[in-house]
């Protein structure tokens, strides 16, 4: 089982994960930051940057939090303890139905459906800020422990040095991973890191000595104390069986040249993700991400030989995470994956264009724009509810020069004035194509205009393009319309290229 969910979370974890079919959850959710956080994409030379909104971190109390809030008080459908429903209840006393108590809910209500789909020997990670892991353990403790769970460890992941100054407060540079049991029956595997000769001798407090072998060796002072004659502890057997973990680990962020580094504003390090997935599941496994965001769980999941399960509700999460997967060549992806929740016929494709839900207001027009440029456009985030262009793609059109194309995504309502008016958005953009992408069929005064924006001739590719096309969400899902340009620079770049050039995670 490798599945990859596009849709709401909390939809998927009640529909579509049975109870007790999950031996690890690892979730790296927002964490109310009130900040939107966006991927930078530079082009090779720096000349052109395009960028893409990841993820929103701001929460309202608004009627899908009103809704949430009432399902928990009222405990409907029996899915909630006692103590979650109390909680609840004295959180809306403590925080007054404002944005952090809407986050509360949102959390509280996953978390009670990981709880649910986990095995009785499951473990669950969650990934957070100090600013919010004081409450979250509560909550976890509100659905873990009084349903026979248990709570192992508040892991604490630094991740570097600054050496910067601060006046106010000293610097904050860790996360906090809160480690839970479904019950007693969890499983931890060993899991160890490489002692260093120095660490040895600081931690035991012994000189290294030679013996007449030639191998090194401290004496173990222990068999003194317990009656037994002093024995030697040889370094080399020390070092192979490795330096056990505690609940501090010092594991460096991506740095900025990596290879490994997406340009994902929240990207989280392979190493983190390997030692929890090695130390709570064996191959085979289930290993669940119900907040995936750039993949790196299932990355890892994939090369550990586990199964897993990834769900995301923003498009760019998937594309992002089917180009990581399909590898440096493209042809990577594996061959059991099941990608769900992305529009397969006209139908689901005009229920993902009616969503009314604000997280996903503009998830069909992401959807259309990285469908049609495989994953390779930079989504615009800027442009007003109905005008303007949803991506950009930058191709290659002569050695060593990138031109621009626009892309607009029309659900309906297209006309020559929607033609008319990409026109002027292209000569704004100083770009040499446009693609406008509609649910509709072009209608005759429609593609009259686009031809008479005339032709462009690519000198690489040796032929002529029109400026504008026309291209139909229909044609998209049933013939597998895509972009055939040389295109110089990926939006998504695949992990392990290094090819192309730097991508820098900005908040904006």
């Amino acid at each position: 089982m490798k599945t990859l969910y596009y849709g709401d979370n909390l939809e998927i974890l009640r529909n579509k994960i049975p109870d007790e079919s999950v031996d690890l959850c690892y979730i790296d959710p927002p964490f109310n930051s009130k900040r939107n956080y966006s991927q930078i994409y530079n082009n090779i030379g720096g000349e052109d940057k395009a960028q893409a909104q990841a993820f929103v971190d701001t929460w309202k109390w608004d009627d899908q939090a009103r809704d949430g809030f009432a399902e928990i008080i009222t405990n409907r459908g029996g899915r909630f303890t006692r103590q979650v429903i109390e909680l609840i209840k004295a959180l809306e006393l403590i925080l007054n139905k404002y944005e952090l108590l809407a986050y509360f809910v949102h959390m509280t209500l996953r978390i009670t459906e990981i709880f649910r789909v986990l095995k009785p020997t499951g473990s669950f990670y969650l990934h957070c800020d100090p600013t919010a892991s004081h409450y979250l353990k509560l909550v976890l403790d509100a659905v873990f422990v009084s349903q026979g769970g248990d709570y192992r460890n508040e892991i604490i992941w630094h991740y570097g040095q600054r050496l910067m100054h601060n006046k106010f407060k000293f610097n904050a540079k860790h996360d906090v991973i809160l480690f839970y049991a479904k019950s007693r029956k969890m499983r931890l595997n060993t899991v160890t890191e490489p002692w260093s000769r120095e660490e040895i001798s600081s931690a035991r407090a012994r000189k290294i000595l030679i013996d007449d072998d030639g191998r090194e060796f401290i004496w173990d002072n222990r068999s003194v104390s317990k009656g037994y004659p002093v024995t030697k502890q040889y370094i080399s057997d020390i070092i192979e069986k490795g330096k056990a973990i505690d609940d501090v680990w010092d594991i460096p962020m991506i740095p900025a040249t990596s290879a490994e580094r997406l340009g994902y504003p929240t990207q989280k390090p392979e190493a983190l993700l390997e030692r929890i997935i090695k130390a709570s599941s064996n191959e085979g496994d289930v290993v669940l991400d119900a907040y995936c965001g750039c993949g790196t769980t299932v990355a890892v999941a994939e090369r550990l030989n586990r199964q897993w399960i990834g769900i995301d509700i923003t498009y760019h999460s998937i594309g992002l995470i089917l180009k990581r997967l399909a590898g440096p060549t493209g042809n990577e992806l594996p061959k059991d994956l099941v990608v769900d929740g992305i529009p397969q016929d006209m139908a689901s494709a005009r229920a993902l264009a009616n969503r009314q839900d604000d997280r996903v207001r503009k998830e069909f027009e992401k959807w259309a724009v990285l469908t049609y440029t495989n994953n390779r456009a930079a989504i615009n985030e800027k442009k007003g509810a109905d005008k303007g262009i949803d991506g950009i793609v930058y191709f290659a059109s002569a050695p060593g020069k990138t031109e621009r194309m626009v892309i607009q995504v029309k659900s309906g309502g297209a006309n020559r004035g929607t033609i008319a008016t990409l026109k002027g958005d292209m000569q704004r953009e100083k770009a040499e194509l446009a693609t406008l992408i509609t649910m509709d069929e072009p209608t005759r005064p429609m593609i009259e205009e686009a031809k008479n924006a005339g032709q462009y001739e690519h000198v690489l590719m040796g032929r002529k393009y029109d400026r504008i096309r026309i291209v139909t969400v229909a044609e998209l899902i049933e013939q597998g319309a895509r972009l055939e340009l040389p295109l110089s620079y990926d939006a998504v770049k695949p992990a392990g290229s290094k090819q192309g050039g730097n991508q820098l995670g900005l908040d904006l």
